[in-house]
């Protein structure tokens, strides 16, 4: 059986970003008889969730943050196939796409690694997405939280065109929705009826969490 300080190692890794030495390390904790909750849930989550409050504190850089996502990611990519059916989707589904008409992805793939990061699965419908194909991955995917993004100002309005669809379409009462990008804001969120607005990656985790009841 591992020990709690060969555990630390891949935290250790983890921190440093080191996605490769992450993998491996994962691969032989499981050799050696560790369950993966237990590495999933004494290693992984809770160095991820260090590392947020180290951004929010301005004590590591957002580039910090996206190294170390990768080295999360890469621990996940062995545990995923092993953790039991009720840890499949770690914290909960969460859809994210960019509004049709847009195809501005940037902040958009900063928000999905970082979500990723976090312990979430995250399903990327990419940009230019089709209200319709917004509301058919909620049927799908059944996620807990739909983001979505717009970065200019004549696409802002897909948005709110986005959220009608889902309405209509049944599914408003399914999935939290929250939004962002450069031109919306809070009062944008509020007049559409969304549940949310993240100006940057960081509060859109944080907000996601919220919304799905994890402190």
């Amino acid at each position: 059986m591992m020990s709690t300080s060969e555990l630390q190692l891949i935290t250790e890794a983890l921190f440093k970003g080191q996605a490769n030495r992450v993998k491996t390390l994962v691969t032989l904790a499981l050799e050696n008889g560790v369950s993966p909750q237990r590495i999933l849930d004494e290693a992984l989550l809770p160095s991820m969730q260090v590392i947020g409050e180290q951004v929010r504190n301005h004590e590591i850089y957002i580039s910090d943050v996206l190294i170390a996502s990768r080295a999360m990611h890469a621990g996940l990519y062995v545990l995923k196939p092993l953790l039991s059916v009720s840890r499949q989707s770690l914290l909960g589904k969460v859809v994210i796409g960019t509004v049709a008409g847009d195809l501005h992805d940037i902040g958009k793939n900063l928000v999905v690694m970082m979500l990723r990061g976090a312990g979430f699965e995250v399903i990327d419908l990419g940009v230019d997405v089709q209200p319709d194909d917004f509301a058919e991955a909620i049927r799908i995917h059944k996620p807990k939280v739909m983001a979505l993004s717009a970065m200019l100002t004549t696409t802002l309005y897909m948005i709110s065109e986005t959220v009608h669809t889902i309405e209509q379409e049944g599914l408003r009462d399914q999935v939290k929705i929250i939004i962002g990008g450069r031109p919306a804001t809070n009062d944008f969120a509020r007049m559409i009826k969304a549940d949310g607005f993240a100006d940057d990656a960081i509060k859109a985790v944080d907000l996601v969490k919220q919304l799905v009841d994890i402190a």
